[in-house]
């Protein structure tokens, strides 16, 4: 037995949720262009968990039972008036908002399939207004309830600025969503499906993902993007900014993918999403700086852009504050989460790898006044 560094290349489970060959990403055989160009959010979630399309029915019945349960519990929003808001990150607070819903939710742990799709539902609905919730509390302003009529994605924004995104806003928060919603095996989705393999809840499996998620070298690659275009600032210092990172052996955020050889298939819809909004904002800098990033380091390593390095300029230019993208990437990557934890659910076995050993052996106890 030969172990593999972070397990890469292993096939660790079968799913029929998405997948990734050849460079594509599908959702349940659709591909990633035709859902970003074609589909809402909330298709695209029911999709995942349905494994089929709705009709306009099943469609208008699902919206409207995530709407239903957007609406928090006070003591949640009390639990965010009691932190010192300014020094928890929004990842953390989104972690323990997850894990205290589960107290609230008296099917918790009830584990048939009807109670494990109505968790779904809660779950997904509620983590739209938690993160604005958590948002406008810190800022010091009173959460705004959800708007009946709305999309997911125009809510989630109306709840966070307490005003009606325009038709080019909610678009591009619908993409995002629809584009980080589902990722293969990726390291939070995989954790999730561990979690639940032992038969833990589903507010657990969600908690657990969301903890994996808030490392830097899974979720914040769009937030941290956005800090280098800031400090690059203006499209002159772009190249010689670069140019000194990569001398420095530091890493430019945003480039290239542990899974995609030729480029990342989700990348192209958000830029084309960054040119439309900045210019709409007069902020086109941060489109231009992008890409004049993208087409050097394309050259210089041939690294292309994935989906969060063009992300971060679509949330800017929506006044998003910066570290409030890792939690949208989590609201939008909870449709897959909870797709692949009904998967495990329904073919469960528990997870539980070998690890191959390699440390010192044939060792003997020495009492510890001879040591």
């Amino acid at each position: 037995m030969s172990a593999t560094k972070g397990l890469e290349g292993i096939i660790a489970t079968e799913s029929s949720i998405s997948s990734i060959i050849d460079d594509q990403l599908t959702y349940v055989g659709y591909t990633i262009d035709d859902l970003a160009e074609n589909a809402s959010f909330e298709e695209v979630i029911y999709l995942l968990w349905n494994k089929k399309l709705p009709n306009q029915d099943e469609l208008d019945a699902f919206s409207d039972d995530l709407f239903e349960n957007m609406a928090l519990p006070d003591e949640v929003l009390s639990h965010f008036k009691s932190y010192n808001l300014h020094s928890v990150h929004p990842m953390a607070a989104l972690r323990t908002a997850i894990s205290l819903l589960g107290l609230f939710d008296e099917e918790a742990d009830v584990m048939d399939d009807a109670a494990n799709k109505r968790k779904a539902i809660r779950l997904q609905a509620k983590v739209s207004a938690v993160v604005a919730a958590f948002s406008r509390i810190r800022d010091g302003l009173e959460p705004v309830k959800p708007k009946k009529g709305l999309s997911y994605a125009a809510n989630f924004l109306y709840m966070l600025n307490d005003k009606e995104p325009n038709d080019l806003e909610e678009e591009a928060i619908n993409k995002a969503l629809v584009l980080h919603a589902d990722h293969e095996l990726n390291a939070s989705t995989f954790t999730s499906r561990v979690c639940v393999a032992t038969l833990s809840d589903m507010y657990s499996g969600i908690t657990a993902a969301i903890s994996a998620l808030k490392g830097p070298l899974h979720g914040g690659a769009n937030e941290r993007v956005m800090q280098m275009l800031s400090e690059i600032d203006e499209i002159d210092n772009a190249i010689p900014y670069v140019k000194e990172k990569m001398a420095n052996k530091e890493k430019i955020m945003g480039m290239g993918h542990r899974v995609y050889r030729n480029g990342d298939p989700r990348a192209k819809h958000l830029k084309k999403m960054s040119k439309e909004l900045t210019a709409l904002k007069d902020m086109s800098k941060w489109y231009e700086i992008s890409v004049e990033i993208e087409e050097y380091i394309k050259s210089e390593k041939g690294l292309p852009a994935n989906v969060d390095f063009y992300s971060a300029s679509v949330y800017h230019s929506l006044g998003i504050k910066h570290d409030l993208y890792t939690p949208i990437f989590a609201m939008s990557r909870f449709s897959g989460w909870i797709a692949h934890i009904l998967e495990q659910y329904e073919n469960n076995r528990l997870i539980r790898p070998r690890a191959e050993y390699v440390g010192p052996k044939q060792q003997q106890y020495v009492k510890i006044n001879e040591r």
